[in-house]
């Protein structure tokens, strides 16, 4: 075996990135103190091909070093938008046709191995603060909230590792079976 390399992975340059089809989500960061949390969310953003990631409220945005320290150059292709209060956004969203999905521990939520996905729908996966989670009145008006299983002491998962959690499963039940 041997590593590949750059120039033979292929990858999309970020003109082309622009123009390719997106996946049908976006994603929602409520309120997120961590800039390296954020140029997480663009960096997997821009593999999995997501259509829009919202920054709102205390979310930075780019350009900064910090976020451009993660994101390495995900912030120009990937589009995205500062909105400065989650709630108008979901609404917004919701008006849209978008499912708002809310990760989050509630009383409600469904285990993120049972979440069924519709390819043809398009999604709002709303992703909270590190310490607070996302905010009752956001996840008042959820579709569904879901839940990332543990199994640890800890009550939580990393924001950025949490977002790469849901979009690979979101991923892997909208690609089509193998053929064999």
């Amino acid at each position: 075996m041997r590593k590949l390399a750059n120039a033979e992975l292929n990858r999309l340059t970020p003109e082309a990135y622009k123009q390719s089809p997106k996946n049908n989500f976006v994603l929602v960061l409520d309120n997120v103190r961590s800039l390296n949390n954020v140029g997480s969310a663009f960096r997997t953003g821009d593999a999995f091909l997501v259509e829009k990631i919202y920054l709102c409220g205390i979310t930075g945005t780019p350009p900064h070093r910090e976020i451009h320290k993660t994101a390495l150059g995900a912030t120009d292709s990937v589009e995205w938008e500062y909105v400065v209060k989650t709630i108008d956004l979901v609404h917004q969203l919701k008006s849209a046709g978008y499912c708002i999905v809310v990760l989050e521990q509630t009383a409600d939520s469904v285990m993120l191995q049972h979440f069924a996905i519709n390819p043809q729908q398009r999604y709002a996966f709303v992703f909270g603060n590190e310490i607070e989670g996302v905010s009752e009145e956001v996840v008042a008006l959820a579709d569904y909230t879901v839940e990332i299983p543990q199994f640890g002491t800890k009550h939580s998962i990393n924001i950025s590792v949490s977002i790469g959690i849901v979009v690979w499963d979101y991923f892997c039940k909208t690609l089509p079976p193998p053929a064999y």
